[in-house]
C-alpha cells in the first residue's frame, strides 16, 4: 500500500496524489442533489443496470439510502460486472432495507413492467453500451410516473477509452430507432477494435483477448456501442421530451442529468432548451 502511494506520488505529485484521494474517498456530490431530493426520497424506483456506487452513500447522487425501494434491471442471469444474477426479491441495494425485484431483461424492452409503475429511473453507464438508446429511454420514461426523475449517468469520451472514436451523431441514433437495431447489431464493432484505448482498459487484456471479447457482445455487452459528450447527452434526454432540470459533469468521465416526466399539460407547451430548436418548424 505504502509502495503503491509512493509510486502515484512521484507520478502525479502532491497534488495529483490528494485528487486520487479525494475521488476514491471523498467523491463530490451533485449540487442539485438537494432539490431533487424530495423527489426520491422514502420513494420507489428502477435502476437499469447496478448497483453503482454513485448512487450509494458516499457517490454523487446518494439515492439508495433514501429510497424506500429500488427494483433493478440486467440484461442477463450473469454479467462481467456482477456475476451470477437470479430473479426474485434479490437486488441488495441498502443493507438496512429489504432487497429490491430484481428483473432479468433487456434495458431496452421492459414489457413486463407496466407503465408509470415507478416513481423514479436510474441508470448509471449503461446507454452507451444498448445498441438503440432511444428505444431504451423510451421504455425507461413509459415506467415512469408524471413528473417522476430519470436520473442518467453518461460517460464522456473524453476520460474513457473512447476518447479516439468519433462522438456519435444524433442522426446516427435516430437512424437506429428507425431501424428497430437490436443487440446483436455489430455496425461499431470495426471501429471499436481500431480506435479502442486499450492502455485505459486493463481489463480487457490483449487485443485478441479484447477482440475475442468483443466478437461475443452479445453474450457480456462489453462495448460501447455509442461514444457520448454532454452535448450529445443532452441532445438524447431532449429528444425524449423530458424537462431537463440540471446538468453536472464529474471527473475522470461522468455526465450526469436529471431531467423529469412532464405531464400532459406541461407537455404540450413544452420548449426545447437548444436555440436551434426554436426555429420555425421546431419545438
Amino acid at each position: 500500500m505504502i509502495k503503491n502511494a509512493y509510486a502515484l506520488l512521484r507520478a502525479r505529485g502532491i497534488g495529483g496524489l490528494l485528487q486520487e484521494v479525494r475521488h476514491r474517498v471523498l467523491p463530490e456530490q451533485l449540487a442539485y442533489y438537494p432539490r431533487c431530493k424530495p423527489l426520491l426520497e422514502s420513494l420507489v424506483g428502477l435502476e437499469i443496470g447496478g448497483p453503482s456506487s454513485v448512487f450509494g452513500p458516499r457517490g454523487y447522487v446518494p439515492v439508495y439510502p433514501i429510497a424506500a425501494r429500488i427494483d433493478n434491471c440486467n440484461f442477463g442471469s450473469h454479467t462481467v460486472w456482477e456475476g451470477d444474477i437470479n430473479e426474485g426479491q434479490t437486488f441488495v441495494f441498502d443493507q438496512s432495507k429489504p432487497p429490491g425485484r430484481q428483473f432479468v431483461a433487456e434495458a431496452a424492452d421492459l414489457r413486463h413492467i407496466e407503465d408509470a409503475a415507478y416513481d423514479f429511473v436510474l441508470s448509471s453507464h449503461c446507454i452507451e453500451h444498448l445498441a438503440n438508446p432511444l428505444q431504451g429511454l423510451r421504455e425507461w420514461i413509459r415506467v415512469l410516473k408524471t413528473d417522476g426523475l430519470l436520473v442518467l449517468l453518461v460517460p464522456h469520451k473524453d476520460g474513457t477509452f473512447d476518447h479516439r472514436r468519433p462522438i456519435t451523431s444524433m442522426e446516427h441514433l435516430l437512424q437506429d430507432f428507425a431501424a428497430g437495431a437490436t443487440e446483436h447489431d455489430s455496425t461499431h464493432l470495426e471501429e471499436i477494435l481500431r480506435l479502442h484505448d486499450l492502455s485505459q482498459d486493463p481489463g480487457a487484456g490483449t487485443f485478441e483477448q479484447f477482440r475475442e471479447r468483443s466478437l461475443r457482445n452479445f453474450e457480456n455487452r462489453c462495448l460501447h456501442q455509442h461514444v457520448f459528450d454532454t452535448r450529445l447527452a443532452l441532445e438524447v434526454v431532449d429528444h425524449a421530451r423530458l424537462q431537463i432540470l440540471a446538468v453536472e459533469l464529474f471527473r475522470p468521465c461522468h455526465i450526469v442529468v436529471i431531467a423529469q416526466k412532464p405531464g400532459p399539460d406541461r407537455a404540450a407547451s413544452w420548449r426545447s432548451p437548444f436555440p436551434s430548436d426554436r426555429t420555425p418548424g421546431h419545438g
